[in-house]
């Protein structure tokens, strides 16, 4: 199972311990505000529950995400397949959710430079996506700030959520393995 270390993170497995703060964090407003909306302990718990499943059986996935000496969890970034249908899946997705007290020290990008490595050296993916809500400014910029690039005619409406639901619309970045 693969542990992933950058100069200020440990990317690892998931522990029993970080259920709680990810709980928290799937609560805040900030964090949920381009994502469906708040997740309750239970559905939070699940969530963590299959995230790492998924690591312990494939040996990668979305890690959970430590400062060593600051913060034991501050969120995960990793690889994921999406679980519905669109023009561009079968894929595998990078993402990130961090709780809000951690934005803006670079922990998103620093994190997703070694998963695009691991993604691209390790597992020999031949392309890796990103997508988000197309308020999601911040994800975005992150997206670009790794080389991800974009294409408008990429962008689609997402099959999970309603017709009407004011996050319906999504970017999609894309990168190659070079």
């Amino acid at each position: 199972m693969a542990t992933l270390v950058t100069e200020r993170l440990l990317l690892r497995p998931w522990r029993e311990t970080d259920k709680a703060p990810f709980a928290a964090l799937n609560n805040d407003p900030r964090v949920y505000a381009t994502l469906a909306g708040p997740m309750t302990r239970a559905e939070s718990d699940a969530f963590a529950d299959r995230i790492a499943a998924h690591i312990a059986e494939h040996g990668w996935g979305l890690w959970a995400v430590e400062v060593p000496g600051i913060a034991d969890f501050i969120g995960y970034v990793g690889l994921s397949r999406p679980r519905f249908e669109a023009p561009f899946t079968p894929c595998v997705e990078i993402g990130w959710r961090l709780a809000f007290a951690h934005w803006g020290k670079g922990y998103a990008t620093e994190a997703a430079r070694a998963v695009l490595d691991f993604g691209f050296g390790t597992l020999k993916l031949p392309e890796i996506v990103s997508f988000t809500t197309v308020s999601n400014v911040r994800s975005c910029a992150v997206m670009e700030r790794l080389g991800l690039t974009h294409d408008a005619r990429d962008d689609f409406d997402h099959p999970m959520l309603a017709a009407d639901h004011p996050l319906l619309r999504h970017v999609l970045y894309r990168m190659r393995r070079g």
